[in-house]
């Protein structure tokens, strides 16, 4: 049976390149996108809609003419911001449990839910963290944690209850085709026009958005049921990006790194500076826990049973800054 492949999110960053990889290997997908979305995935099928509101997304699972559905979920927020924000929980929340409960109602023969490596309680310094199906929302830190934590555990409950479904964790996702302000294109651009002139110490696992895209594709096909799977790469350091970006650029190498004591003592202005601007912070209270905490993820379950692989961050970096020139952003 021909198979129609959902995707919610499909106007972000993973989501479009998720749909991309779909539609150049000839697949049939239908996105879901907000309302006055600007970013539209060309030649797929659009459906508008919004993950809150329920009654919105039904037409996003009718008139499939009889194809098996698989939907990959990919909408949510992603946040480092210290604050509480109740879109994030009603997107990443409520959102899901919305998706979850319209795909046992219409059929939908698998879901693929993004999940975060956030969720996942963390490991004492020096543990290498792996696969879990116990989230606990008190053992992880900040409201996007939580979120992803509570949504995991909904999914799964849901595979436990027949509903053919299973996660994939990312880490921090980097890459080309990022039409919003991710993390690390914010950093990317912020370096290359020398608004950047000091580091931090600390690191995280960054990956390719591309190989995050790769796995979630080869999960429909070869993931289980009510199996979880990391899509990671490594851990960097904050400086090895910077002096890669120093690599790939030619721009000024960034030499002062700043003591955690005063970053951690100037966030809360630097978060309200940047609210002013309106642009997402690059250091927040949170974001620089992040880069502080243990990051040491496995992907060996993906690797083995998804035949997941990752490629060189100089590469991706290089691919950013090519792609981010081709749009006039720097």
């Amino acid at each position: 049976m021909e198979q129609l492949y959902l995707v919610t999110g499909a106007a972000g960053h993973l989501g479009s390149v998720v749909t991309r990889q779909l539609l150049s290997a000839g697949k049939y997908v239908r996105a879901l996108v907000l309302p006055n979305e600007k970013n539209i995935p060309e030649t797929a099928e659009v459906c508008y809609g919004d993950v809150r509101d329920k009654e919105s997304l039904r037409p996003f699972f009718k008139n499939t003419d009889g194809r098996d559905m698989v939907l990959i979920h990919c909408a949510g927020i992603v946040s480092i911001a210290t604050k509480y924000n109740q879109a994030v929980f009603d997107v990443n929340v409520t959102g899901t449990r919305n998706i979850v409960d319209l795909c046992r109602e219409y059929g939908v023969s698998k879901m693929i839910y993004v999940s975060s490596v956030h969720a996942i309680p963390e490991e004492p310094e020096g543990v290498t963290i792996k696969e879990t199906r116990q989230f606990d929302l008190d053992r992880v830190v900040g409201l996007y944690a939580k979120t992803k934590a509570e949504a995991t555990s909904y999914v799964l409950e849901a595979a436990d209850d027949g509903f053919n479904a299973c996660v994939v964790h990312p880490s921090g996702i980097t890459g080309p085709f990022d039409n919003g302000r991710g993390h690390l294109t914010t950093l990317i651009i912020d370096y290359y026009k020398r608004r950047l002139t000091s580091g931090v110490g600390g690191g995280y696992d960054f990956v390719d958005v591309r190989d995050v895209a790769d796995g979630i594709v080869a999960a429909c096909e070869k993931g289980r049921r009510g199996e979880c799977y990391i899509l990671s790469n490594r851990f960097f350091k904050v400086s090895e990006i910077l002096n890669m970006l120093h690599e790939v650029t030619g721009k000024r190498k960034i030499t002062n790194y700043l003591p955690r004591w005063f970053v951690n003592a100037t966030a809360p202005i630097a978060e309200l500076y940047y609210k002013i601007l309106r642009q997402p912070p690059l250091f927040t209270s949170y974001s620089l826990y992040t880069l502080n905490s243990n990051a040491l993820f496995s992907h060996q379950k993906a690797t083995d049973e998804l035949g997941y692989t990752t490629r060189d961050m100089k590469e991706t970096l290089g691919d950013t800054v090519t792609w981010l020139k081709e749009q006039g952003r720097i």
